[in-house]
């Protein structure tokens, strides 16, 4: 289970953005998020996915509380969780091509001979063509960028996956088709899903259940 507690945070600690949040996600379990813009989702989505410390509370992986977050969390934790932004641009690095961007968290984790097999069949599964692979991101739209984004968060076969307005930026057809990637792979794996929007008929169709902002945490 992945469980908040008390989360307070922000980028300021005189004004934190998150003020006493709590949140728990089963094991293969889909949770929306649901929330207007501003109100501290992202920032509490980047807790979860422990890359932001939080001012005060805990984060805790089946009753582990975590002590460090960023590089500072075991690695065994930063690779469980697979995230995916809002804005595709502002996460990938422009001088990678699609390939590298992919095959970037096994490298850096000592996993590259498997990079060749894993990039091929994830960007057969997200739907990018393969002729695509050796271009840098602005050389593709928004919505293939987000479909190697996506393959990018997968490739380590993460055991909960955080998804920050994954869709916000992407039309209905891209949308449909990357939802339906990511529910074929927790079907799969098992794997818990924290859905963050402020879209309530996308969260509701596609999540288990749906937990709002205000029910959440302090206003």
């Amino acid at each position: 289970m992945l469980e908040l507690k008390g989360i307070t945070a922000g980028y300021d600690r005189r004004g934190p953005v998150v003020r006493d949040a709590h949140l728990a996600l089963h094991p293969g379990e889909a949770l929306g998020l649901l929330g207007p813009s501003g109100c501290g989702k992202s920032t509490l989505a980047r807790v979860a996915a422990l890359l932001h410390r939080p001012d005060r509370g805990t984060v805790a992986f089946d009753g582990r509380t975590v002590t460090g977050f960023r590089h500072r969390a075991p690695r065994s934790l930063r690779t469980g969780v697979g995230v995916v932004f809002q804005q595709p641009r502002l996460s990938a690095d422009p001088r990678l091509s699609l390939y590298d961007l992919v095959a970037e968290p096994l490298r850096a984790t000592g996993r590259r001979t498997e990079a060749e097999a894993a990039v091929a069949a994830l960007a057969d599964r997200v739907g990018l063509g393969a002729g695509l692979l050796a271009r840098r991101p602005h050389e593709v739209s928004d919505g293939q960028l987000q479909r190697a984004c996506l393959a990018r968060a997968l490739v380590l076969r993460p055991r909960w996956l955080v998804c920050d307005e994954m869709t916000a930026m992407l039309d209905a057809s891209t949308t449909a088709a990357l939802v339906g990637v990511v529910e074929e792979y927790r079907k799969e794996t098992g794997a818990g899903l924290l859905a963050v929007g402020h879209d309530p008929v996308l969260l509701r169709r596609w999540c288990d259940r749906t937990a709002h902002w205000s029910d959440i945490a302090e206003g």
